[in-house]
């Protein structure tokens, strides 16, 4: 059972459909002015405006990346390197690792960097992000639903403030996108980060969605494609599966939410009622597919072993994190300790699961944690 869809999503059947003639017939590349990459090109151009649709910008406004963290890496360095590498920064230290590093890169790089401490619940406080701004601050750089602990920040708060001192907002809405409308607009955002395989689509396409008139240069530099931001051949069927995939996400965003929902909140009803077992951000307006639990005297990759064993998938926190030694930055710096952060685990569902899925998922969970218990840590 599939409880850890916050990591990736299988590929959606008409996504694949979708994507098989660009392997093949229509291989061509997008660059060539023959026939074969004339049809190759359209075919870009048709997803580039599926994606844009789906996110009620142009179609030029859509950047194709090879996933979330290129693209944050784009808004990050792409900003900074067009108006002044040693200019401010405003970021949050949950972010997730792709932007922290980033950012950390730019601090090398001589930009100063403000960094912005969460409560105890995992929440940004947007009044202090906007207390941070300065005249010289170029680049805020949010997440808009935390990865590991779904924490929603209220970034459309932060975005008018932000453009009044002529930065800009960068919002990686990777695992906001399907759940809520996504938008420029709706975020208040002059850039917004994305990547398809959070939501039924292929590995290794995401997209930067850019402001018209945002000033930014490219980071990968070779070829002029994708307006000369990221140079390289474009990957025609992954970008083409996007589209599908992020048609699907945009529609009917809301009502998969709810359902969604109901769906974590009855999880963690049956989870939380076992002794030892707390919700990490439980005060926090949390995204509806999240649920980051900590359970005493348990260690957290040895409770995996045994949920796997039980043929329920979930995760210690960020998949792009999964095998490191660390404890999570994020749950750390909502104040729990090492041990508790450790002993944390990360579910995280969607609507292809169904209550009865969820009730016999507890029963496994609840058993999983008693087995683990029953081994010394």
């Amino acid at each position: 059972m599939d409880l850890d869809r916050a990591a990736t999503t299988p590929v959606h059947v008409d996504v694949l459909d979708a994507m098989l003639p660009y392997f093949r017939e229509r291989a061509g590349n997008p660059s060539s002015i023959h026939a074969a990459g004339r049809v190759a090109r359209r075919g870009l151009e048709e997803a580039r405006e599926r994606v844009a649709a789906a996110l009620r910008a142009a179609p030029s406004a859509v950047i194709f990346t090879s996933g979330a963290t290129e693209a944050l890496h784009l808004g990050v360095l792409g900003t900074l390197a067009a108006r002044g590498e040693r200019a401010h920064v405003v970021s949050a230290v949950t972010e997730h690792a792709a932007t922290l590093a980033a950012v950390r890169t730019a601090q090398r790089r001589g930009a100063e960097v403000t960094w912005i401490e969460p409560d105890a619940d995992g929440v940004i406080d947007p009044d202090e992000v906007v207390r941070a701004l300065r005249d010289d601050t170029a680049l805020v750089a949010l997440m808009r639903v935390n990865n590991e602990t779904g924490v929603i920040t209220d970034v459309a708060r932060v975005g008018d403030a932000v453009r009044e001192r002529r930065g800009a907002l960068l919002v990686d809405a990777v695992q906001a996108f399907g759940m809520e409308e996504v938008s420029l607009d709706a975020f208040r955002a002059d850039m917004i980060a994305l990547s398809a395989h959070k939501v039924e689509g292929p590995k290794g396409i995401g997209a930067l969605v850019v402001r018209p008139g945002l000033r930014l240069e490219g980071v990968t530099l070779g070829g002029a494609q994708e307006r000369g931001l990221r140079a390289g051949t474009p990957a025609v069927a992954s970008a083409v599966g996007f589209g599908v995939a992020a048609e699907f996400a945009a529609t009917g965003a809301p009502d998969r939410a709810r359902r969604v929902a109901a769906l974590r909140d009855a999880l963690e009803a049956a989870i939380a009622a076992h002794e030892g077992v707390l919700v990490n951000g439980a005060g926090a307006p949390r995204g509806p597919k999240h649920l980051n639990v900590r359970i005493a005297a348990v260690d957290g990759e040895a409770l995996l072993i045994n949920l796997d064993g039980e043929g329920v998938l979930a995760s210690a926190g960020s998949a792009c994190a999964a095998g490191s030694i660390e404890a999570s930055h994020v749950l750390m710096a909502m104040g729990l300790s090492r041990v508790e952060a450790a002993s944390s685990v990360r579910f995280s569902l969607d609507d292809h699961l169904d209550h009865a899925d969820v009730a016999r998922a507890a029963t496994r969970i609840v058993r999983a944690i008693e087995r683990t218990r029953a081994v010394p840590v």
